[in-house]
This record gives C-alpha cells, structure tokens and sequence, in this order.
C-alpha cells in the first residue's frame, strides 16, 4: 500500500510500508523510538522536537545509520530495531528516499555531546496529536509522521 501526498515544503511525497518500492535507495533514516513506554525525541535547537535521523554514511548499512543516529542524537542505545517502510521525496533537484525505522531503547546514556542537537527528550502524551504543537519541529507535522504513528499504533500496542 502506496500513499501520496504533498509535504510542507511543496514538494510531492511517496510512502510505502515496504522495503524497495523506489528507483532510488534509502539514503536517509528517520527512527521512531520508545523507551520505558515513552517516546524518545530529540530537541533540535531550531526546528524544535523530533525523532532522531539523518543520512547514511559511506559503507553503513540502514540498520547501522539508524542506531548511530538515536545515539548520537539522543543517548539511546537500541535494544531491539524493526524496519517500517520508506518514503521518496520528489524533490525537483534533489530527489530522496529514506528509510523508517521503530526502535525499542535499552537504555540512554548520558553524552557530553549530542552533535547537533540538545540531546533526549522523554515524552510520553499521545504523539499523534500532541506532534502539531508548537514546540515540535515543523518535520513532525507532515504526513509521513501522522500515517507511520499510526501504522506503529497498529502494530505495537
């Protein structure tokens, strides 16, 4: 099952809840996370709280990318990752799929460091709807967030 629809940006989306469904390959990783029942954020200093993730170093596998992200972001260290699916983003100069990941957290480590962020936020309201306000990044809003919120909820509860 495919979904479309236009992100914040303008820009057309494609998300699928499988893997290899685009031309292109993931090179991006995007992890929901949740730890004691709560969902790991990460509090970026401009765009607010979001989930951790980023790209994909060169010879890191998508597994690999995505616990590297949640640590370096957050502290946590993945005890248990499944893949969600992935989305392509049709951008018009530089197209990108990333990948979804659900990750249950082990254990957070506290880092003097948490490269580009603020570190971990613990947040344990219902996500679905608590990720319109204010104080979360403007990447939380759109529809790749809203349909994989409720995808896990499907799955995890």
């Amino acid at each position: 099952m495919m979904f479309e629809f236009t992100d914040q940006n303008g820009c057309q989306v494609t998300l699928a809840f499988q893997s290899g469904s685009f031309s292109l390959s993931p090179q991006h990783v995007l992890v929901f996370c949740q730890y004691n029942g709560q969902w790991l954020l990460t509090q970026h200093p401009i765009r607010g709280l979001e989930c951790p993730g980023g790209k994909v170093e060169l010879g890191e596998t998508l597994e690999e990318a995505a616990k590297r992200e949640v640590y370096e972001e957050t502290g946590g260290v993945v005890d248990q990752m499944t893949f969600v699916g992935e989305y392509y983003v049709h951008h018009h100069e530089k197209p990108f799929v990333k990948a979804i990941f659900f990750a249950q957290i082990g254990y957070i480590e506290k880092k003097e460091d948490y490269m580009e962020t603020d570190g971990p936020v613990l947040f344990d309201q219902d996500l679905r709807q608590e990720r319109m306000n204010s104080e979360f990044s403007f990447l939380m809003k759109d529809e790749v967030v809203e349909r994989t919120l409720d995808y896990l909820h499907t799955v995890i509860q």
